[in-house]
C-alpha cells in the first residue's frame, strides 16, 4: 500500500516542482510513512508514499522496466503478482525487486492498456510511459483504493487523496452545491463528483489516459447482473463453488511480508473471513472489533463467542459517545467528505488500536452484503413489490414490521403509519430505482437545512435523473434484486462504505484492508447466480449459509443480520460535544460557510440539546451540517501548510532525451498470463 501523487505538464518544456510533489507527499504520508520516493522527466513527476508489505526493502517505488522507458507508482496490492511474474519471466522479462508492483511494468510491455485486466487486487496506479510520452491512470475494478485528479492550467495533478492537490500552488479548494446536494440524497457523492468544485475521482473500472494534453476515460470493467444463470447449478453445487473461490481469495489475501490479522464483528460474513484465515494459516489469528458502551449497538458478546470458537486472539475497542465527538474533526479530515452517519469514527479508533498493536493488514467481511442480499433494503423492495400486486391488503405489508428490527418502534406501529412510511410510489415497481426510492427521499429531506439562496439556486438540479442516465442501457431488463445491487455497490458501497468508512479511516493509520468477497471472480460468480440463492424469501446471503455451514456455529448461520451503526444524537448533544464541534455550528461559522440556514440548524442543535436524541433524519442532517462545517474550515478557511517530506529516493531524468522505442527480446506468451484471477 501506498499514496500517490504526480504531476503532468501538457506544455512539454515546462519543468516539474520537486518541492512541490515533496509537500503533496508531507499531505499523505499517513498512507506510507516508510518511504518516500520521486521520480522526475521532462515535464513529467512521480511521487510515492510506501507502506511496506511485500519485498520490505526492495519495493521501493517509483519501479521501472528494463530499459527505463516505463514507470509506475501504485497504492494497492497485486494479489496474484506470484504467478504474473512466473509468467513474464518465461516469457523473457528480467525482474529487479520481488515487489508485486513491479508486475505491473512489464504486463504493460506485453499487452499494452490491457494490462489491466490481468491484475487481481485493489490498485490506484499511475503508469508514465517515456517513449509515448502519455500518463495512465487506473483504478481498480470496485473502487476500493481511490485515485483522484485535477487541472490548472497546463497542468494535470493527481494523488491518492484530495488534500495533496490542494497542496499544489494554485490549486483551491471550494465545495461543490451539486455535490452537497448528492451526499444529501445518496450518503455520497456520484462518481466522478467530490464535495469540491473542480476535482473528479477516476471512477472505479476505469482507466484515464493523459496524452498530447488530452485526458480520456476507458471502461474496463462493468458490474452486470443483468441475466441469472441457466441452466442453474443446484444451490449446494453453487455453494461449493462459492466456498472454492472464497479460499483462494482469502489464500491470494494472506500474501505479505508483515503479519495479517483480521476484523471480527462475529457476524457471518467477518466469522467466514476469520474462519477460513485460520484454516490457512498457521499461527493464532489475530482479530480485533469495535464494542460500544450502548447496548443497542454493541456486538462484543457476538465477537468473544465466535473468537473463543475459532481459537483466535481478539482484542475488540469499546467506543463511547465521548470517543465519536472527540474525534469527528480528524474522520472529517480524512474522509474529505460530508457525512451523514458517525459510523466512520468507530472505524478510525479501530485502525488506530490495530496500528498500536503492530498489524499493518486486516481481512474483513466488506462485501458480502452487498454480493449476497444481505441487506434489509432488499427485502424492503421485495415485500413492496409484492404489496404493489395488491395494494389495499391488510396482510401484504405485514412483514415489513420484521424488517429493520433495530428500528424499535416499527413492530408496534399503526397499519396507516407503514403505509404512510413504506406506501410512498407502491405501484412504481417500473421505475429503475425502486429499491431506494424511499431511502433517499428519507435522506433528502435534509436539505431542508441548506441556506435559502443556495436552494433556490439549485432548485432545477436533480441528483435522481443524473443518476438515471448514468445507468446501463439494458439496466431496467435486469431482476429487481439485481438492479437493486447494482444501485448498492456502485453508489453505497463504491462511494462511501469502501472510502469514507474504509480505505480513508484505515489508511489514516497506516492500515491496509483487504476484502475477500470483493475478488472479482467471488463479484462475478455470484452476480450470476439466481435470485433465489442471493436473497430466499426474506433470508438473505442463502448460498453463503450454505457454503460455511460445516465451518461456523449454527448460531451464526441461523442469526440475522444485525447492522453496523453508531450513535449519532447521544455523542453530539450537549456536554458530550466538544467546544470545536459547537463553535462549528454557530451562527457565524454559518455565516462563513453560507450553506446552511442558521436559523434552522440553531433550533435543531437546541433540540438535540434539549432531548438529547432525534428522529433518524434530523439526526442525518445534524451530522451533515456539522461534518461539512468541519470541512469548510479545515480545506477552505485554514488549509494546513505542512513541512515537506524528505526523499529517500529521487530519480531525476528530466534533462535526459526520450528514449526511442525498443524491442524487448524474448518470446511472447502464448496465452495471458493471469494464471489466479486475471
Amino acid at each position: 500500500m501506498c499514496g500517490i501523487v504526480g504531476w503532468v505538464n501538457t506544455g512539454r518544456d515546462t519543468p516539474v516542482c520537486v518541492e512541490t510533489l515533496r509537500r503533496m507527499l508531507a499531505m499523505i504520508r499517513h498512507r506510507g510513512p516508510d518511504a518516500f520516493g520521486v521520480y522526475i522527466g521532462a515535464g513529467v513527476g512521480l511521487g510515492s508514499a510506501r507502506l511496506s508489505i511485500i519485498d520490505l526493502e526492495g519495493g521501493q517505488q517509483p519501479i521501472h522496466n528494463e530499459d527505463h522507458t516505463a514507470w509506475v507508482i501504485s497504492n494497492g496490492e497485486i494479489y496474484n503478482y506470484v504467478e504474473l511474474r512466473a509468467a513474464l519471466e518465461a516469457a523473457g522479462h528480467a525482474f529487479a525487486t520481488q515487489s508485486d508492483t513491479e508486475v505491473i511494468v512489464h504486463l504493460y510491455e506485453e499487452y499494452g492498456p490491457s494490462f489491466i485486466d490481468h491484475l487481481n487486487g485493489p490498485f490506484a496506479l499511475a503508469l508514465w510511459d517515456e517513449r509515448s510520452r502519455a500518463l495512465l491512470l487506473a483504478r481498480d475494478r470496485l473502487g476500493i483504493r481511490p485515485l483522484y485528479y485535477t487541472t490548472l492550467g497546463d497542468r494535470f495533478l493527481f494523488a491518492s487523496e484530495i488534500k495533496a492537490l490542494f497542496a499544489a500552488p494554485g490549486v483551491t479548494a471550494e465545495i461543490d452545491p451539486r455535490a452537497l446536494v448528492q451526499v444529501l440524497t445518496f450518503w455520497t457523492t456520484l462518481s466522478p463528483y467530490t464535495a469540491f468544485r473542480g476535482v473528479r475521482s477516476v471512477p472505479p473500472g476505469h482507466t484515464l489516459r493523459l496524452a498530447d494534453g488530452r485526458a480520456t476515460l476507458r471502461r474496463y470493467w462493468a458490474l452486470d447482473l443483468a441475466e441469472e444463470e441457466r441452466p442453474e447449478r443446484s444451490l449446494d453445487d453453487a455453494a461449493y463453488e462459492l466456498l472454492a473461490l472464497l479460499v483462494d481469495a482469502i489464500r491470494l489475501r494472506l500474501r505479505a511480508d508483515v503479519p495479517v490479522g483480521a476484523y471480527l464483528s462475529g457476524g457471518l460474513d467477518s466469522s467466514t473471513t476469520a474462519a477460513l484465515a485460520q484454516m490457512l494459516t498457521t499461527r493464532r489469528l489475530r482479530t480485533f472489533g469495535i464494542g460500544f458502551s450502548d447496548p443497542a449497538f454493541d456486538e462484543t458478546p457476538h465477537q468473544e463467542r465466535m473468537s473463543a470458537f475459532l481459537g483466535t486472539e481478539h482484542r475488540a475497542y469499546r467506543c463511547t459517545p465521548d470517543d465519536l465527538a472527540a474525534t469527528l474533526a480528524e474522520v472529517v479530515w480524512h474522509s474529505e467528505m460530508p457525512l451523514v452517519r458517525t459510523a466512520p469514527a468507530p472505524m478510525f479508533l479501530l485502525s488506530r488500536l490495530v496500528r498500536g498493536e503492530g498489524y499493518r493488514v486486516v481481512l474483513t467481511g466488506e462485501g458480502a452484503d452487498e454480493i449476497l442480499g444481505g441487506y434489509d433494503i432488499y427485502k424492503e423492495a421485495k415485500v413492496r413489490r409484492f404489496w404493489a400486486q395488491c395494494p389495499g391488503s391488510a396482510w401484504r405489508s405485514l412483514p415489513l414490521r420484521r424488517l429493520y428490527p433495530y428500528v424499535a418502534p416499527l413492530a408496534s406501529e399503526t397499519d396507516a403509519y407503514l403505509r404512510g412510511v413504506f406506501g410512498r410510489h407502491l405501484e412504481d415497481t417500473d421505475d429503475a430505482l425502486y429499491s431506494h426510492r424511499l431511502r433517499w427521499a428519507n435522506t433528502a429531506r435534509c436539505r431542508r437545512f441548506l441556506a435559502a439562496d443556495l436552494r433556490q439556486h439549485l432548485e432545477d438540479y436533480d441528483p435522481l435523473e443524473e443518476l438515471r442516465d448514468a445507468l446501463p442501457a439494458a439496466f431496467t431488463a435486469w431482476p429487481p434484486l439485481g438492479r437493486a445491487q447494482y444501485l448498492e455497490m456502485t453508489i453505497f458501497m463504491s462511494e462511501y462504505l469502501l472510502s469514507s468508512q474504509g480505505d480513508r479511516m484505515m489508511m489514516a493509520h497506516s492500515v491496509e484492508g483487504r476484502y475477500p468477497f470483493l475478488d472479482h471472480r467471488v463479484v462475478e460468480f455470484c452476480s450470476r447466480l439466481p435470485s433465489r440463492y442471493r436473497l430466499a424469501g426474506l433470508k438473505e446471503k442463502w448460498v453463503l449459509r450454505r457454503a460455511v455451514a460445516p465451518l461456523l456455529p449454527p448460531e451464526v448461520i441461523k442469526r440475522r443480520k444485525q447492522p453496523y451503526r453508531a450513535p449519532i444524537a447521544g455523542a453530539l448533544a450537549g456536554a458530550s460535544r466538544p467546544e470545536a464541534l459547537s463553535a462549528a455550528l454557530a451562527p457565524d461559522a454559518l455565516a462563513d460557510g453560507g450553506l446552511f440556514h442558521s436559523d434552522m440548524v440553531q433550533r435543531l442543535v437546541a433540540k438535540c440539546d434539549r432531548v438529547g436524541s432525534l428522529g433518524e433524519v434530523d439526526e442525518m442532517a445534524l451530522v451533515a451540517v456539522l461534518s461539512t462545517q468541519l470541512l469548510h474550515q479545515q480545506f477552505i478557511a485554514a488549509f494546513p501548510a505542512v513541512q515537506p517530506v524528505d526523499l529517500d529516493t529521487l530519480i531525476d531524468r528530466s534533462a535526459l532525451p526520450a528514449r526511442a522505442a525498443t524491442p524487448r527480446q524474448g518470446p511472447t506468451p502464448a496465452r495471458s498470463p493471469q494464471m489466479v484471477g486475471g
